[in-house]
């Protein structure tokens, strides 16, 4: 039975219009607007709800902190800015270092039992026995103990001295440093005796120079000897590299200290006075009343 009611056909008109295409997204958008309106409403009772006890904690940051914050920018640590951003320098010296430890590598032929010049390994183990610390100082005094003339025992007595310097200097700048050879490999007996643990600077190569300069200096050798002299201190220093002990950096350092020492010596050589009350000293033969 149709309907015959005015209103409810002008209400049933009214839903089928704003159930039209045309009109259901802003049906739909008004609908949403509304839902989330009461949303909003009840998320804010919560809220201040849930604030209310805590009110202290969330206090309102001073303007001033807020504009320091946004101010500042991001800081990055200082080793990977080197890392990122590295200067000539690091990047010269990084080079360096790469070049030395390649060649110091490449040289040491005589390092292990399956290098290329294994067999001149005794060979060259026996010069740098020439150039050891205890073979230099025991020598020194097996002369010092023989000589009878004074001008002798002056020269061997200031060279005594300058082993022992040039002993400690080394000692002290290895501890230091502390760098490792090439090839790991553990130091010799002889060679912990005398301190000689690190690979920077070359002890052989600093001794080898000083006693070179100081033979040179105050023995009068033929031009054939002064020649051997040095070729042997070139060969002391070498020996190192060859059995891959150091760099070829720490035998140049070797070489200046070497001749640094012997520089320093020169400057606190002790006249024969000194050295005859030292050796009267020794022998339990001094007497201040004499």
């Amino acid at each position: 039975m149709p309907c015959n009611n005015p209103s409810r056909m002008r209400a049933r008109e009214r839903v089928d219009v704003l159930g039209r295409v045309e009109f259901l997204s802003l049906h739909q958008q008004h609908q949403q607007h509304h839902q989330q309106k009461r949303n909003g409403a009840a998320g804010t009772r919560r809220t201040t709800s849930n604030r209310h006890p805590q009110h202290h904690e969330n206090a309102p940051q001073p303007p001033g902190d807020v504009a320091r914050e946004r101010v500042e920018a991001p800081r990055w640590p200082e080793e990977d800015c080197m890392r990122l951003n590295p200067s000539l320098r690091g990047i010269a010296v990084s080079a360096l270092l790469a070049i030395d430890i390649h060649l110091s590598k490449r040289l040491g032929v005589c390092a292990r039992a399956s290098s290329a010049w294994a067999g001149a390994r005794s060979v060259v183990s026996l010069l740098a026995l020439t150039g050891h610390a205890l073979t230099w100082i025991g020598g020194t005094l097996a002369c010092l103990i023989r000589s009878s003339t004074e001008a002798g025992q002056e020269v061997l007595i200031n060279l005594l001295l300058a082993l022992v310097l040039d002993l400690l200097m080394v000692a002290v700048v290895q501890k230091l440093v502390r760098r490792r050879g090439p090839w790991e490999m553990s130091p010799g007996l002889l060679d912990c005796v005398v301190m000689d643990v690190y690979s920077f600077p070359a002890a052989h190569a600093s001794r080898a120079a000083m006693v070179s300069r100081f033979l040179l200096s105050h023995l009068v050798l033929a031009v054939p000897l002064r020649v051997l002299l040095v070729l042997w201190a070139v060969l002391i220093g070498f020996s190192g590299v060859l059995l891959g002990q150091h760099h070829v950096t720490d035998m140049a350092c070797g070489f200046a200290i070497g001749s640094l020492n012997f520089s320093l010596l020169e400057t606190l050589w002790l006249p024969s006075s000194i050295c005859q009350t030292l050796l009267s000293i020794g022998t339990l033969s001094w007497s201040p009343f004499h």
